[in-house]
This record gives C-alpha cells, structure tokens and sequence, in this order.
C-alpha cells in the first residue's frame, strides 16, 4: 500500500510540474495584432499569427527632409556617423563642397561607416577624435583619401589634375 501511494504522489507531482510548465510557456492574448517590420521601415502583419519581426535596412532616418533641405543624399549608415549642426561644436567631421553649405559630421563609438552623395567636393576636415577616410567618384574615377584626426585634405577638383567634380559617396571612421 505505501508504494501505490508514492506513485500516485509522483504522478500527481509531475503532473503538476508538465501543467506549469505548459502554462508558462503558453502565448500571452494580446489586444494588440504581430506585427512585422518591412524594408522601408513600416509596420507589417505577420502570416499566421506568428509573432513579428523586424528588418533593419540602416537607412539613414530623415534622410528625404535632409535632400530637400540641403541637397545631400544621406543612404545607409550604421549610426555612429551622424549629421551635426556646424556651430554645435568643435571636433566635427566638416566636408566642403561647392553646391551646398560646409556639412559636418559627429563620430561617435570606435568606428563608423555612412554611404551617401555630396556633390562638388573640394575639401575634408578630419573629425577631431577619430581618422577618417572618404571615398569619391566621377565619371569612372575614384579617390580614396585618408584624414588624420583634425587634419585639411583637399579633395575631389581640388585633388584633381583634371579639375573634374568629385561626388563623395562613402565616410568611414576610426579610433
């Protein structure tokens, strides 16, 4: 008779055990549906019920404001490169160009990388706490120049024998 009862308590005890678990690991009712995140950024339903997900594409956000008001093209990045207002400090990332105003750029983390289109390029400074290299292109030419931290590089028609103008289409940082 003792051993009846002690398999009925060890059956009763893992029973016990499997409902908790099962509980436990039941989906939560939500009032709200999954949603899903697309490549341009915006809410998507999932198929089936199954729970959401999100892309990330490192489109650089507010970049169509940022064309309309400054004519560049900010693309992609992976955040640790960022547009900065030019008086808001010293240190910055500063790029000349003769079809729109100095831009500057603050670099932030141990590296960064950030694809996009200044046209008329003529000059880099480089951002005062990391090194810089930039890349620019024209009719089938391409310039990869290297700037020290704080350093002036001419750039594009300036670097150019030819005089030709220079569309910088990619930054990336270091420590």
């Amino acid at each position: 008779m003792k051993h009846a009862r002690r398999i009925i308590t060890t059956g009763a005890v893992a029973a016990a055990c499997a409902a908790a678990v099962a509980f436990a690991s039941a989906p939560v009712a939500s009032h709200h549906p999954p949603t899903s995140r697309t490549a341009a950024g915006h809410a998507a339903p999932a198929a089936d019920g199954a729970p959401g997900y999100t892309v990330e594409d490192f489109a650089y956000p507010g970049a169509d404001a940022v064309k309309a008001q400054r004519g560049i093209t900010l693309k992609r990045g992976d955040g640790h490169i960022t547009l900065a207002d030019c008086a808001s400090g010293t240190g910055l990332l500063e790029v000349y160009s003769r079809r729109s105003d100095k831009v500057c750029f603050r670099a932030t983390g141990a590296s960064g990388r950030l694809t996009l289109e200044i046209p008329s390029v003529y000059g880099v400074k480089g951002e005062a706490g990391h090194e810089t290299a930039v890349q620019l292109t024209t009719d089938g030419a391409t310039q990869n120049l290297d700037v020290g931290r704080g350093e002036w590089k001419a750039a594009g028609e300036a670097a150019d024998p030819d005089g030709r103008e220079f569309v910088l289409v990619e930054i990336r940082t270091s420590k």
